[in-house]
């Protein structure tokens, strides 16, 4: 078994002061893996270009000697410079310290009136990374909405889906977050650890992280206040869930097939 925390602290647009935020919570975490929100380094907003920084800038660095002094692998979101551009990057970090993988976020959220490709540019590929004993697939925010992204995930050997986000708030918009993170469970067998920020006064954060199990049941949530709650992930669990619902085996297409 896995104990994993939900990271749902506020993020500022200071990467300093988040980083800071992100030692205290893992100082009271006692998890083996810490999901933090897309954009821990620093909030969403035209200024990001100014803070983004490359993998072995200060930011990411600072993730991996949290890590390695808490003993705890950790997974949050972070800019990269891209040219004119930045990526929206996840990095997985294990509790050694090492950066065992890192994710561009694909699908970008050109909808509800944002456009974020105006300044973020989408990654080339999906990544699985090996972090606290998991293969973790890797998603960030408006990714949630396209389940062959998690197909593809799950065909390359994930068999937990760590999704983090910063959900921008609107009619419907909590509850598509939590039908779209449990349904991702649901058609995949797969636990999930959803985690996005708290709100905030620019409208993205809606908060209600999650700890979805491979029948999506929700075995840990928090509500929309910042906290950090810790849950269990039990591989005998997904291995029950697929000997009674083997739906992953009855697939008539692949994404290769949808694709030709």
């Amino acid at each position: 078994m896995t104990v994993v925390a939900l990271g749902q602290i506020p993020i500022d647009h200071e990467p300093k002061k988040n980083l800071e935020t992100v030692r205290e919570a893992l100082a009271s975490a006692e998890a083996d893996l810490v999901v933090f929100p897309e954009a821990t380094l620093s909030r969403f907003g035209r200024h990001i270009g100014e803070v983004a920084e490359p993998l072995d800038g200060p930011f990411v660095t600072g993730l991996r000697e949290a890590a390695r002094e808490y003993g705890t692998a950790v997974i949050a979101g972070v800019w990269e410079p891209d040219g004119g551009r930045v990526a929206n990057t996840a990095v997985a970090v294990d509790a050694d310290g090492s950066l065992k993988g890192a994710y561009r976020k694909i699908h970008l959220f050109d909808s509800f009136g944002s456009r974020e490709s105006e300044f973020v540019s989408p990654g080339p590929e999906p990544v699985v990374a090996e972090v606290a004993g998991l293969r973790v697939g890797l998603a960030t925010c408006y990714d949630v909405r396209f389940p062959e992204l998690f197909r593809k995930l799950v065909d390359q050997g994930a068999d937990v889906f760590a999704v983090i986000a910063a959900w921008a708030a609107g009619p419907l918009k909590e509850d598509h977050w939590t039908t779209m993170v449990r349904a991702r469970a649901i058609e995949n067998t797969t636990w999930t650890v959803a985690v996005g920020q708290p709100p905030h006064a620019d409208g993205f954060g809606v908060g209600h992280s999650m700890l979805v199990d491979p029948m999506g049941v929700v075995t840990r949530a928090l509500g929309p206040t910042p906290g950090v709650g810790a849950g269990v992930i039990d591989a005998a669990r997904t291995e029950t869930v697929r000997a009674a619902l083997p739906s992953l085996l009855h697939r008539r297409f692949t994404i290769g097939d949808i694709a030709g």
